[in-house]
């Protein structure tokens, strides 16, 4: 029986995913695997059953992924689950933007009790009038899971759209409408745009052109149009509030409409400020608990890696009567010691996979009967090696 800790609300159809050799719980000492969406969890002790960590969503900025992988835990995300209702938000955060809808409803409420309400309504409604989106150019950067629909239903709005992502992967590519103008650089988005959405994660890099951290900043904001407008729906600190503020006085940027609202951007004026509702629908909160049940499931029953952020994702069909899953540092010559250590019992290697990512690396080594503990015992003496899981 294996135990699965829930540290959140998890949606249902995700965790009847898991079948009665698991017993899922919100309370667990040692559990073998946990579930997570928003807790934090850097102060927290893990046990040493704890084997993987699925986040349901695709920020992992609440868990320690250093020290998950020096243990060890393999930490899942779900990217693209909750895509669909993150880019809903962002269309109506475009709309919300170039249309004072907001302004208007809060107005309305203010004079609700008026019994000429209707007479006002008339007379003052010219003070919330806006402007079209069809025609504007949206400047896109990152056309991943949500920027490559967001650019794809743009253009059937009728805008004319930039994309910038010089990491973009095949499978997005091959789904980004052709009417959608390819730039080189975040420039020619700042240069051209009058909206810009922006869809990548936050990168702390010295390198200015690898670094997502504080893109929107005094200096990038002074390449823009006048009257600007700038959608935030990834990450708080992908802007610079100090440097926001004073374009929004000056009247540079038009609105900044941010899905991460903080002390600062709460109240500040010219900002519509959306408490991280993105993936706030019943729809993204069940894809998303549903793949990371999967994910979860998949590895402890079979050792396979899908959308892991601290170790490389590796797949191999379990044809072999066990498997001996190690996680390792990515050092030299540390596949040949594994193979010596299985070989040295005499046992025959049926398949195996290995794969790295960054400083730390995944191997699955398949065989044709059972594992003697002898072997695990050799395996992790071996220098670099982090945990050795056996999979039957």
């Amino acid at each position: 029986m294996k135990n699965i800790q829930l540290l959140n609300k998890i949606a249902k159809c995700g965790t009847a995913i898991f079948d009665e050799n698991y017993n899922v719980t919100d309370t667990c000492e040692n559990p073998d695997a946990i579930m997570v969406r928003s807790a934090v969890m850097h102060d927290m002790e893990f046990g040493n059953n704890l084997k993987a960590i699925a986040r349901a969503g695709a920020g992992v900025n609440n868990i320690p992924l250093d020290k998950c992988a020096e243990q060890g835990i393999v930490v899942f995300n779900t990217p693209g689950a909750n895509a669909n209702g993150v880019k809903e938000a962002a269309l109506c955060g475009m709309l919300l933007a170039c249309r004072d809808i907001v302004g208007g409803i809060n107005w309305v409420q203010s004079v609700k009790d008026d019994p000429t309400v209707a007479k006002l309504i008339e007379k003052e409604k010219s003070k919330f009038a806006g402007t079209e989106i069809k025609g504007k150019t949206l400047g896109i950067i990152g056309l991943g899971a949500i920027g490559g629909p967001l650019a794809n239903a743009a253009i059937h709005l009728g805008m004319d759209v930039l994309g910038c992502d010089p990491y973009i992967s095949v499978e997005a590519a091959w789904n980004l409408s052709r009417a959608v103008r390819k730039v080189n650089t975040r420039e020619d988005i700042f240069k051209n745009s009058d909206i810009i959405s922006i869809h990548t994660p936050l990168i702390d890099n010295p390198d200015p052109n690898v670094a997502t951290k504080y893109m929107i900043n005094k200096d990038t904001l002074a390449m823009m149009k006048d009257g600007v407008i700038i959608l935030n729906f990834a990450r708080d600190a992908l802007v610079n509030d100090d440097d926001m503020e004073a374009a929004l006085k000056s009247g540079k940027v038009r609105r900044y409409v941010t899905d991460f609202p903080n002390a600062r951007t709460a109240g500040m004026a010219g900002v519509i400020a959306i408490p991280h509702l993105g993936a706030s629908t019943e729809e993204s909160e069940d894809n998303c608990a549903v793949m990371a049940a999967k994910q979860l499931k998949e590895y402890l029953e079979n050792g396979n890696i899908t959308n892991s952020v601290n170790f490389p994702d590796v797949q191999m069909p379990h044809n072999g009567d066990a498997r001996i899953c190690v996680l390792h540092r990515n050092v030299p010559n540390i596949i040949s010691q594994i193979t010596s250590a299985v070989s040295a019992e005499n046992i025959n290697i049926e398949n195996m996979a290995n794969r790295s990512k960054k400083d730390y690396a995944y191997t699955i080594v398949e065989i044709i009967g059972s594992v003697p503990d002898s072997v695990i015992d050799k395996i992790k003496a071996i220098d670099n090696i982090i945990r050795v899981n056996v999979i039957k």
